[in-house]
């Protein structure tokens, strides 16, 4: 069966954050260790953790497989530029990429094995969770839809795609409002906190 590839997005800078996000500790893992277990757990293939100036710290940090860190030489000019990273890492034969974001790391295996489940089953290009009716991250992108998303501008990423491909989008509505946490701050952070970790 050809794979689905689950891409983590972890070159920001954090600054409003003031601490890399992915190793933000959360009980006895980091952010990025806990969606490295999730993404395992649901049959994600392979894997990649695109970093950028935070590359050396993430590798000293997180155990990773051969392959699975990608440094972003130039993730100053936005997360579209690590997605682009991520994607150029993936072998040929994946019909799509799940694509997750460090600072969102509030979801669970099953979430993601239903999004990975809904891809096979209706080939649709775009699957989004939802939660009362808000959509969240991770997202999957058919591999239809790379190319695309290598051109998309800058200032927009993955958002242009998604919207000129409307028709195309499956939402799939869940239960965990961790698809909309995003840790943009302390307080953020304190919210995550106080939540029980996903498996």
């Amino acid at each position: 069966m050809p794979s689905i590839a689950g891409i983590i997005l972890a070159a920001g800078a954090s600054s409003r954050m003031g601490a890399d996000k992915a190793l933000l500790r959360w009980g006895e893992r980091t952010f990025l260790e806990h969606l490295l277990s999730v993404l395992r757990a649901a049959g994600a293939a392979p894997l990649c953790v695109v970093a950028g100036v935070n590359a050396a710290a993430v590798e000293k940090a997180v155990p990773l497989g051969p392959g699975e860190l990608v440094t972003n030489i130039n993730w100053e000019r936005g997360q579209v530029s690590s997605l682009i990273a991520g994607l150029d890492s993936l072998p040929r034969e994946c019909e799509g990429a799940l694509v997750c974001l460090v600072d969102h790391p509030c979801i669970s295996s099953k979430l993601v094995r239903a999004l990975m489940d809904k891809f096979r089953e209706t080939r649709r290009a775009i699957v989004v969770p939802t939660f009362q009716g808000r959509r969240g991250h991770p997202v999957i992108f058919a591999a239809s839809l790379f190319d695309e998303l290598r051109a998309a501008p800058p200032d927009q990423g993955a958002r242009h795609v998604v919207h000129q491909h409307t028709a195309d989008i499956l939402v799939v509505p869940t239960e965990e409002e961790g698809i909309l946490l995003n840790t943009n701050d302390p307080a953020a952070y304190e919210k995550i906190l106080q939540m029980s970790r996903p498996q």
